[in-house]
């Protein structure tokens, strides 16, 4: 994207601005691509995140193919925009690559859901929602879909039955239909565009809910409808006043939003990479900033646990002892580590016990490289062996 303009070959557009090498790019220039909505924070309420610099270049791993890689080398080898490392609360590393700067937003892909799954914890705590209770409660519309049986906590957790295919940039898939109702694929000839809402209404049910445990981006857009319908406040307006402000976050996020203003709530949120540290760091400190309570610490016990029981292949291939619980991915059950994941490399990774909080922004060339995710937790485990 150099020049005024660039050279149109250079440019990207909707069939391409995700892939290698444009991601490179756009990931970092959301607003010059698609429609947002603003989060706002309280710029006279930053939290301080106070340095205590150290070398980990000597730090090393071994890697998905059993040979010895330093954190320098994986960061260079994985497509690094953003690195950063918290431990008990002041900055061990922050590192920025591809042009990225401290007050660049960064696409988060589905660390997004993650916030989605917070919000609701703050929300049953005020008593506007109850995950025990049926979804068509909050979204009667539901009634004429396959959701029409499901319970939040169905969606919440993405053991509802329902029918959707998670296969990106493919034609005819339930995720494509949702990036070209989301603005984020072209409409294709001859078809009318419809919105995030009206594809969810489209869907199908095809088991009983409950009964295993199936990514599903999908199930953070109704979980996000329900916030919106019981609080009657939009879900930019919900991140802004009960998570954005409180944590400290010091530049504004914004969501993608659909021709009806609808945010893309399974993954079109942006943010700085100190706000998604503040972010985790909170999640870390038991849902607490300083002596203010953010979230209960029960849904951050919740989040960092889960039913391995509904949690198996190909899941189990990255995280063997893991689990899926409020939108947030346990690395290991027993350890209660736990990580807001996004595809092309977006991770934020809280360990309570080792006082960790990690965040890696990537843009790699696929959607998703299984060794990469691997190499990225060997990774954290190396630095958090060495930090102890």
């Amino acid at each position: 994207m150099r020049g005024f303009p660039p050279p149109p070959e250079k440019r990207p557009d909707l069939t391409n601005w995700d892939l290698a090498p444009f991601n490179r790019w756009s990931f970092m220039n959301i607003r010059k691509l698609f429609p947002t909505e603003d989060v706002k924070a309280n710029q006279n309420n930053i939290q301080a995140l106070p340095p205590a610099l150290q070398d980990l270049h000597t730090v090393s791993f071994r890697d998905h193919k059993g040979d010895k890689k330093s954190i320098t080398e994986f960061l260079d080898d994985s497509y690094t925009d953003g690195f950063l490392v918290l431990h008990k609360g002041k900055i061990v590393v922050e590192q920025y690559f591809n042009d990225m700067q401290p007050d660049t937003p960064h696409l988060s892909q589905s660390v997004c859901k993650s916030f989605v799954g917070t919000l609701t914890g703050i929300l049953q705590q005020q008593g506007l929602v109850d995950t025990d209770e049926p979804i068509v409660k909050y979204v009667p519309e539901l009634k004429r879909c396959g959701y029409k049986n499901a319970k939040l906590s169905h969606a919440l957790n993405m053991t509802s039955g329902v029918r959707f295919t998670e296969e990106y940039n493919t034609p005819g898939s339930d995720m494509t239909r949702i990036d070209i109702a989301s603005g984020w694929r072209p409409v294709p000839e001859g078809e009318t565009q419809l919105t995030i809402r009206d594809t969810i209404l489209s869907l199908p049910k095809v088991r009983p809910h409950g009964e295993i445990f199936e990514y599903k981006s999908v199930e953070t857009d109704v979980v996000a409808w329900a916030l919106e319908r019981a609080s009657n406040q939009s879900l930019a307006e919900l991140m802004s006043e009960l998570i954005w402000k409180k944590i400290g976050a010091e530049h504004n996020a914004f969501f993608t939003v659909d021709r009806a203003g609808t945010a893309l709530a399974n993954g079109g949120f942006n943010a700085t990479l100190q706000d998604y540290a503040r972010f985790g760091l909170m999640m870390q400190n038991n849902g607490t900033v300083g002596a203010s309570e953010v979230v209960p610490k029960t849904w951050v016990d919740q989040c960092a646990s889960g039913d391995s029981g509904v949690f198996g292949p190909p899941y189990t291939d990255i995280c063997p002892d893991g689990a899926y619980s409020n939108f947030w991915w346990v690395n290991n059950i027993d350890e209660g580590d736990f990580m807001a994941r996004g595809v092309f490399g977006q991770m934020v990774y809280v360990n309570r016990a080792a006082e960790l909080t990690i965040v890696k922004l990537s843009t790699w060339p696929d959607y998703r490289i299984t060794d990469f995710t691997r190499d990225s937790l060997a990774a954290f485990g190396a630095i958090k062996n060495h930090l102890s």
